[in-house]
């Protein structure tokens, strides 16, 4: 096929990725045109994550986008390869197992660290650029933990549990907030005082987050202050060791774990390639974001060096995405002869989240922290992946970022854990405490609780009925506490479930009930009010759940009740089940109580504690 246009693109990260998919949807029917993406990995890396995966918030899983899945149904074929050299004139890339031919290349191989040539600190520090380092990360973690548990000696202890993260930026902050957060879960593991853990940020710069508004700085700095961390800004790291690091005013800190954070550059690969060089090994791009040096080879994300009003675009996920769109929309301008279009920058804002349940951000020139900011930040991944994936891809986000979490390490804590499945039955507890409440408190405006107002028996001098008259009548009145009669019951009462009391019942009733009679009516509409508001509340769910379930035995045995009463046995059975551990106060309450009791002597001689 003469006319048959070849684009590849060379990298799979958020420039590489939207300059694919845009591709695909434009040339979808066109035979003409035929689009390789090709990475050295069989999945695309979320960057802006993989700080959950060092600080063991969430698995590796979590931050891999499967590309065969996302690219299977697409015009776009997806080969796993990893390029050796680049022929410009021949427009030929070569690795071990073959050679590709191209028309259009796109090349977006991301980024590395940059070590600005200190001393030791390629050797001995650890990185967070990819999923490896993370996990590396994640490990030495671990080790230094498992390590300090074992070590007697207090200086080496010391040293294995301190940890310094170098880089105030968006990734520095970050991995600090994720550290400070597993600190606690980690100590608790391994039997470890959380004083004896020490968390530093080391910064060259005379603030943190300096691309953020001062506000905003303070309210970072502040929070994680609170949280124990050491920051020290205007303090620059001349050296590493295998046993820590030196600062520029000669101060030491000893440490096993130095976590490099303070600056990324272009990717050596593409630098090396011979085209016209940008800064901090970047390559320099045209307004279309076109190489100085071949007009069929685009440079995207973090590989393209492009200054506007003298400042070099920021290496961050938004220019990624759009300088992937702006390559992607003038290749089809070339192959289509339509106008192309020059580069511009449309930055949204930024975030950070420090920790699982804290961000700042500042979004549209508006400056926001806490929740929302969280919030706000999962709307934008769930954005971006929705662009990718679609469902597929936002459905395993939920799983993995809410209803996966452990530790309570979701933004939203642990209500929406699977392993607790109790979100799926806080409607039902608010009903069935709704229903409780209200038959109790009309109870309570008869005056059942009024002395001389006995309604659950007759007894002598208050009433002409019988005995069982009286007890008819509160029949239908506890019937209806259950919810079940409606109206139409209340004219016609429910037919019961039993003709008659049982034996056991009518024993009890004659023995107990008739001689304190107030005692027992009192008794009803209190447990009837009680469990309503513990329900509503989520307060002590089981045992409100289980005088539900009692409540309801009792008017059935009594021939109180009818069988439209029987779906209360079981729905308090379903909410026994845990039902207030979800947006109820049992997710605060029961937390507590179950520390308390581990620390008693007993719950440590007995073993009669949970973990």
């Amino acid at each position: 096929m003469p006319d048959l246009k070849r684009i590849v693109i060379l990298g799979a990260g958020y420039a590489g990725v939207e300059a694919a998919k845009v591709l695909g949807k434009k040339f979808k029917k066109d035979d003409s045109v035929e689009i390789t993406l090709i990475n050295d990995n069989p999945f695309q890396t979320l960057l802006t994550e993989l700080h959950e995966i060092a600080g063991r918030r969430t698995e590796k899983e979590s931050v891999m986008v499967d590309l065969y899945k996302v690219f299977k149904a697409t015009k776009v074929n997806f080969v796993r390869d990893r390029i050796e050299s680049i022929d410009y004139e021949a427009k030929t890339l070569t690795s071990s197992k073959g050679t590709y031919s191209y028309d259009y290349l796109v090349l977006g191989c991301g980024a590395e660290p940059a070590y600005f040539g200190i001393e030791g600190v390629k050797e001995y520090g650890y990185t967070i650029w990819s999923l490896k380092d993370a996990l590396k990360i994640r490990e030495q973690v671990l080790k230094s933990f498992e390590a300090a548990r074992d070590e007697k000696d207090a200086a080496k202890r010391k040293e294995l549990l301190t940890f310094v993260v170098a880089g105030a930026g968006f990734t520095g902050i970050e991995t600090v907030g994720e550290l400070f957060e597993w600190k606690d879960v980690l100590c608790d593991e391994y039997g470890i005082d959380p004083k004896e853990v020490t968390i530093y940020n080391v910064e060259a710069m005379p603030t943190i987050l300096p691309i953020l508004r001062p506000s905003l700085q303070a309210k970072a700095a502040s929070f994680l202050t609170k949280k124990g961390v050491k920051l020290m800004t205007n303090s620059p790291i001349v050296k590493a060791t295998p046993d820590g690091i030196v600062l520029k005013d000669g101060q030491e800190i000893k440490t096993k774990t130095l976590i490099w954070t303070c600056g990324v550059q272009g990717n050596s690969f593409t630098a090396s390639s011979g085209l016209t060089p940008g800064k901090r090994n970047r390559v320099q791009v045209n307004d279309y974001m076109q190489s100085m040096d071949k007009e069929e080879v685009y440079l995207v994300g973090d590989n393209a060096y492009y200054e506007i009003d003298g400042k070099p675009i920021p290496q961050i996920v938004e220019t990624a995405i759009q300088t992937g769109e702006c390559a992607a929309h003038n290749i089809v301008a070339d192959i289509t002869k339509t106008e192309k279009k020059k580069f511009k920058l449309n930055t949204h804002g930024f975030m950070v989240s420090i920790g699982s349940h804290y961000c700042v951000a500042e979004l549209m020139g508006t400056p926001l922290s806490g929740f929302i900011a969280m919030a706000m930040k999962h709307l934008v991944n769930l954005h971006y992946l929705w662009g990718v994936g679609g469902v597929r891809l936002i459905w395993n986000y939920l799983l993995h970022e809410f209803f996966h979490m452990k530790n309570n390490r979701a933004f939203v804590g642990g209500h929406l854990a699977h392993r607790t499945h109790t979100s799926w039955l806080v409607l039902l507890r608010l009903y069935v405490g709704v229903m409780w409440f209200l038959e109790g408190w009309k109870k309570v405006q008869e005056g059942w609780l009024n002395p001389a107002n006995i309604k659950i028996v007759s007894v002598a001098g208050t009433s002409g009925a019988s005995a069982a008259e009286a007890a008819a009548e509160a029949v239908t009145s506890a019937s209806q506490a259950a919810g079940a009669a409606g109206e139409a019951a209340a004219a016609a009462g429910p037919v019961p479930i039993l003709a008659e009391p049982l034996g056991i019942y009518q024993w009890f009733q004659d023995t107990f009930i008739m001689a304190n009679p107030f005692f027992f009516q009192a008794v009803v509409v209190l447990m009837e009010v009680g469990i309503g508001l513990a329900l509503m509340a989520g307060l002590f769910t089981f045992f409100a759940s289980l005088g539900s379930l009692f409540l309801t035995a009792n008017f059935i045995v009594s021939a109180m009740a009818g069988y439209d009463i029987l779906w209360y046995v079981f729905a308090s059975i379903a909410l026994m089940g845990g039902a207030g551990g979800a947006f109820g106060l049992d997710y605060y309450v029961q937390p507590w109580i179950k520390k308390a009791w581990k620390k008693t002597k007993f719950a440590q001689t007995s073993y009669l504690y949970f973990d």
